[in-house]
């Protein structure tokens, strides 16, 4: 079966978080005054094959443990659903 995982990594409260002060800054010269902070992370979407929801979590799991976030600095969470339409983008020929 076909998965699609939508990995959200984020810098973990606390550690300070450079490009997002930037942002924030550079919002505030732009003129939106009302934003008060700004966190930066990142967004990868994965397509994969896995046998069930179980497998396709495990998985998941495994590869944000081994590679995608830092677990001393960095937190992450997802959304997993089927694939019943493959992303174009993301099906390489």
């Amino acid at each position: 079966m076909h998965w699609l995982a939508e990995v959200h990594v984020s810098l973990r409260s606390g550690i300070a978080d450079p490009e997002g002060q930037t942002i924030g800054s550079a919002l505030r010269s732009l003129g939106y005054d009302s934003v008060s902070e700004v966190r930066s992370g990142k967004l990868m979407r994965i397509s994969f094959e896995a046998d069930d929801s179980a497998a396709a979590e495990a998985a998941v799991a495994e590869m944000c443990g081994r590679l995608l976030a830092n677990p001393v600095m960095e937190t992450a969470t997802w959304e997993l659903r089927a694939d019943e339409q493959q992303d174009p983008e993301l099906v390489v020929p």
